[in-house]
């Protein structure tokens, strides 16, 4: 809320510097005079779904590159560009960062701009005179956002402020609140993406994007897993898989990040990007800087943290050659340039002619897909029962022979399978925005320890189970305290 704080106090200092100035605002537009019709509505949650994908500042958007700069970034895939000279960035991938790192700060700035936007359309839309259905469902999308910007707030920061509803005062005070108890936010969670499960379980038209039942189904579900709520959560899984949602997975895996395939049958959720929006893209800001220079001294993008990383791969997994770029036609030359270490690739379009025209793509950032739900009901059933089932081996063998890789064979320990699941979650989504969440939710030094393996992270405590709250917003609102060790 560091924009909405230093607002009021800006205001503030101009009322003591001009204590003679006596006006009355001849007219002014409040929310109740808005919000009238049913396109009122609409603006109001197009504007939350806009808080994922764009900045108002024109800085990243928080789905594209400034998530991942936490969850890649400060995780034990990623590091920094070798020409990054921002030294937030680069304090992020080394595990050196402090309190006043500005990407923690954009971070925390734009999750609570989407939870404002949030709650203006969750106040505001139910007092519209309009079709009921459409206002329901209006509603039900922008709570399905703030439940996903909230579970991303509570498992980054952990006790956190808990704001449902718009400020009603201009009173700096009023506005400084106290962390919530995590428990207290993950009941929001669960509450708004509850509300959420009576979405529509598919749109068409111009419609086609937005939040839906099964969507709703497959967030609750990583929820319930984060808490270890294993029973919860298999009900949630099973009725993402049974429930006549039509989803699977893309026979090639190249296909989850391409623009002519998106919103398809693997995509529960995608954040949605379109053309022309040149920073703003999801591909232009993580994987299109293969494309700014062929001089390969020079790497503007982030690089895999090391070898290792690619290392993990058969030569026949399909997701490796997606994932990672090796070699890259230069027409100028007519030659190869090869990369070594391998670069990301993920988010290129390759329907587009020449290839380094990625300004122009309109990849969307997936946010939860099907496979996610094939690996998250093996690891369920393995907590569940103990050890892994036939269900168990069944889910994770799928998502492993669509990749063209052998199926695991019975006979593993429940700890043996449970890493075997984690680590085909660290193949599928590299830069998808989980790999620091499932560090993270293992518990214990599990995130530190992976930290501590790699040369370049050797800045790891046990404090990075969670980032701090930015010191902008502590020095902002005296209510505010911060995490252990921070």
């Amino acid at each position: 809320m560091t924009r909405l704080y230093t607002i009021l106090l800006i205001a503030g200092g101009l009322a003591a510097s001009c204590n003679k100035l006596d006006e009355s605002p001849s007219s002014l537009i409040t929310a109740s005079q808005f919000y009238k019709t049913q396109s009122d509505a609409v603006a109001a949650v197009s504007a939350v779904y806009s808080a994922l994908n764009t900045d108002a500042a024109g800085d990243f958007p928080m789905y594209g590159r400034n998530l991942n700069l936490l969850t890649g970034n400060g995780s034990d895939d990623q590091v920094f560009s070798p020409s990054n000279t921002n030294t937030d960035v680069r304090a992020l991938g080394t595990a050196t960062y402090v309190a006043t790192n500005d990407r923690v700060k954009k971070n925390w700035q734009q999750h609570y701009f989407a939870i404002s936007r949030a709650n203006i359309a969750i106040d505001n839309i139910p007092s519209i005179d309009f079709d009921t259905t459409v206002r329901a469902r209006l509603v039900r999308e922008a709570k399905f956002i703030r439940g996903l910007v909230y579970f991303n707030i509570v498992r980054f920061w952990g006790d956190a402020p808990l704001i449902l509803h718009d400020p009603s005062t201009i009173d700096v005070n009023a506005q400084k609140v106290k962390r919530a108890p995590k428990d207290s936010v993950y009941a929001q969670i669960i509450s708004d993406l509850t509300a959420s499960t009576l979405l529509p379980k598919t749109y068409t038209g111009g419609n086609i994007g937005r939040a839906t039942s099964g969507a709703a189904h497959a967030l609750l579900a990583k929820v319930y897993v984060t808490r270890r709520e294993w029973g919860k959560a298999l009900t949630e899984i099973n009725e993402v898989i049974n429930g006549g949602y039509g989803y699977a997975l893309f026979e090639k895996y190249l296909d989850v990040f391409q623009q002519a395939t998106k919103n398809g049958k693997e995509h529960i959720f995608s954040v949605q990007f379109g053309t022309n929006l040149g920073a703003k893209n999801s591909s232009q800001t993580l994987s299109s800087g293969n494309f700014s220079s062929f001089n390969t001294a020079v790497y503007p993008g982030d690089l895999p943290a090391d070898s290792t990383l690619f290392q993990l791969f058969a030569a026949t997994d399909t997701r490796r050659d997606v994932t990672f770029l090796t070699r890259i036609y230069n027409a100028a030359t007519g030659n190869y340039v090869t990369f070594s270490p391998a670069r990301f690739a993920k988010f290129i379009d390759y329907s587009l002619t020449p290839l380094n025209n990625q300004a122009q793509s309109g990849i969307n950032f997936p946010v939860i897909r099907y496979a996610d739900i094939l690996l998250l009901k093996a690891e369920v059933l393995n907590e569940l029962n103990n050890g892994p089932t036939a269900d168990a081996y069944a889910a994770i063998n799928q998502v492993r022979s669509r990749a063209n890789v052998a199926g695991l064979t019975t006979g593993l320990s429940q700890a043996d399978f449970r890493d075997s699941v984690f680590l085909e979650r660290r193949k599928e989504f590299i830069q998808e925005g989980m790999r620091w969440f499932d560090l993270s939710r293992r518990g214990g030094s599990y995130l530190y320890d992976a930290l501590k393996k790699l040369p370049a992270k050797t800045g790891a405590a046990l404090k990075d189970t969670l980032f701090p709250i930015p010191q902008a917003e502590i020095d902002i609102n005296g209510e505010l305290t911060n995490n252990p060790g921070w």
